[in-house]
């Protein structure tokens, strides 16, 4: 069953009052200067959403990734509570706050929250069956997840030329572009070799060749996923995958 591995991760990986009082206002404190950093390129600086968001997306997995491999999974799940409360905060400031401004795409409206919050759910989800189902190899989602998903809508944004309509409710429209996907595709591989080699697995052409087999499923997987929707099965997906291969 798949509640039974979830609610034993979930169980076992409950921050003690320690690790809260001495990790959770560092943890707190980088999560918040993360959405910081996005907020003034938005606010300040006029960087497009598209990059802003990626920017804080990119920082909060590979700081995932850097904990769990310091500390194990009970310190990365405080980490998650962490920012899950600096979005908190951004959700309650609304509309016009740099930490909100900085997630909340232009095109989104007027479901703007509701497209901040389901990718943040996803993302917890992803990050827990990963962990839950196949434990260390869910390293290799974060930084696909981080990296891959992180690239392609900046490059989308640039570079886009031949736009797509992918699955959207609440009668948003949302597209993603040929260039995006590619873009996603090389990065998750790349991500995938990175993942690999910091658990151990000896950097041979057979781990590039599986890598691409990642960063091809990852890039199809993000093609067709509903808006907001991706950030669940582009961790869960290659770490399914590199449990199997690697």
């Amino acid at each position: 069953m798949l509640i039974a591995p979830i609610y034993q991760f979930v169980a076992a990986n409950i921050p003690t009052i320690r690790e809260a009082v001495f990790l959770g206002p560092p943890f707190l404190l980088l999560a918040a200067t993360y959405l910081a950093i996005a907020g003034h390129l938005k606010t300040q600086r006029r960087t497009q959403t598209g990059y802003t968001r990626k920017t804080f997306h990119f920082l909060v997995f590979t700081t995932a990734v850097i904990v769990q491999i310091a500390g194990g999974t009970r310190p990365v799940c405080l980490f998650g509570a962490c920012t899950s409360l600096v979005i908190f905060y951004a959700l309650w400031r609304g509309d016009g706050h740099p930490f909100y401004e900085a997630m909340a795409r232009e095109g989104d409206a007027p479901w703007r929250t509701y497209y901040i919050i389901v990718p943040y759910l996803t993302t917890l989800i992803g990050g827990i069956v990963s962990n839950a189902l196949f434990g260390d190899f869910a390293i290799i989602g974060y930084l696909v997840a981080g990296f891959g998903d992180a690239v392609g809508e900046p490059i989308g944004t640039r570079f886009g030329r031949h736009r797509y309509r992918v699955p959207s409710g609440r009668g948003v429209v949302s597209t993603r572009s040929l260039e995006g996907s590619l873009a996603v595709c090389l990065a998750s591989a790349g991500a995938a070799t990175a993942g690999a080699a910091l658990l151990g697995v000896a950097v041979v052409p057979a781990l590039a060749a599986r890598s691409a087999a990642i960063g091809i499923l990852t890039a199809g997987l993000e093609a067709i996923a509903p808006h907001g929707w991706d950030n669940a099965p582009l961790q869960i997906a290659p770490a399914f995958l590199a449990s199997l291969m690697l």
